[in-house]
């Protein structure tokens, strides 16, 4: 049987009791105490929470790498304080840019740290002042910002072979399931590198990567559902942002009726629109009469159709929409299709970079 304790009401106009930690210290109910300085202090459990880490790997990168609390007493637990914190927070941006756990420790223990943040998911980033060190492939460099160069394997439990910097840290950051991390981490990079580099040398490799964790483990659907669902978010952003449009003819976009990968169908999308090529790109649930519908409404310049599985990649999906009619270009893109079984007048696209030259060209000219 369970025993209840009851702590007594405080009279009227007493004050209420402060609970007293081993030490005779005040101490909270969320793991932080008051430090020397009046600052509160907080548990290795409390810091771990809060940065989405193991408490292991807190001890870990303060054994190996000095990140830990820097007022550790003997003989009394570990207390972590604003600038302690201030500094994991930095480490862990460094990471999810792709740097190895070294580097990240060398430019979190010389960057100016900002104040601890709040949410774990949202750390403030430097300001670009051009007077913090920056981590340049292990160099300390002056400019304001984490700028890695060069590859290599990793990403924690992904392989990725070859793969630069930015892919690992978009790995890490799927692996934690940490969709802010990932969104952020393909908007920065698709505003600075573009759609189809972006999609080549990051994600394409991380989806890779993932599936084949999927495939060898049996688990982590989770993160590859998640990868997808932020590279959806990112990529529509940039429709959603994109100048407007040249062509007056727009481009139809589909997954041909059944088929249920779509991803790269809107990769394709994003990057035609940073080109002002204008389409209307629709989703998997479409059915075959709402496609014949769309194209005929639509009066486009070019269809494309998706098909990823050769089951749902049917010549006869091309017979049922009015293409011709339309006087529309036909496009058919994905690996479901076989260039011997399409008819003359349509044309299979390969990747995705050929696919952007070849629409566009074709409604820009």
């Amino acid at each position: 049987m369970s025993r209840v304790t009851t702590r007594p009401e405080p009279a009227p106009g007493e004050d209420t009791p402060v609970p007293i930690d081993d030490a005779g210290r005040p101490a909270t109910s969320d793991g932080a105490e008051p430090g020397a300085d009046d600052e509160p202090r907080l548990s290795v459990a409390a810091v771990a929470r809060r940065l989405g880490v193991a408490p292991a790997t807190l001890r870990t990168w303060d054994r190996r790498y000095g990140l830990g609390p820097s007022d550790h007493t003997s003989g009394r637990h570990r207390r972590y304080g604003p600038a302690d914190i201030a500094r994991l927070e930095q480490m862990q941006r460094a990471l999810l840019r792709g740097a190895s756990p070294m580097e990240a420790a060398r430019y979190a223990r010389a960057v100016a740290a900002p104040p601890p943040q709040r949410s774990p998911e949202v750390a403030e980033q430097p300001e670009e002042n051009g007077e913090g060190p920056v981590l340049l492939s292990g160099v300390l460099d002056g400019a304001g910002d984490i700028k890695l160069v060069g590859s290599n394997t990793g990403g924690r439990g992904l392989k990725l072979t070859g793969a630069g910097p930015e892919a690992r840290g978009l790995g890490r950051a799927a692996l934690a399931l940490d969709s802010w991390s990932v969104q952020r981490l393909l908007i920065e990079a698709m505003n600075s590198e573009g759609v189809v580099a972006t999609w080549q040398g990051m994600l394409q490799p991380v989806l890779r990567a993932v599936s084949e964790r999927r495939q060898r483990s049996g688990s982590g659907i989770e993160v590859l559902q998640l990868l997808v669902d932020c590279a959806s978010t990112a990529l529509r952003s940039v429709i959603a942002t994109a100048p407007a449009p040249l062509n007056p003819r727009p481009v139809v976009l589909a997954p041909v009726p059944g088929e249920a990968q779509e991803l790269e169908l809107v990769a394709l999308a994003a990057a035609l629109a940073a080109n002002r090529v204008g389409h209307r790109l629709f989703g998997a649930s479409l059915p075959r009469e709402g496609l014949a519908a769309a194209v005929r409404r639509s009066a486009p310049a070019a269809v494309v159709l998706w098909a990823d599985q050769a089951h749902y990649a049917s010549p006869r999906v091309l017979e049922d929409i009015p293409i011709t009619r339309q006087r529309a270009r036909a496009f058919v893109a994905g690996g479901g299709w076989s260039a011997e079984a399409l008819p003359p007048h349509v044309e299979l696209l390969g990747s995705l970079e050929t696919a952007v030259a070849r629409v566009s060209e074709t409604v820009l000219g």
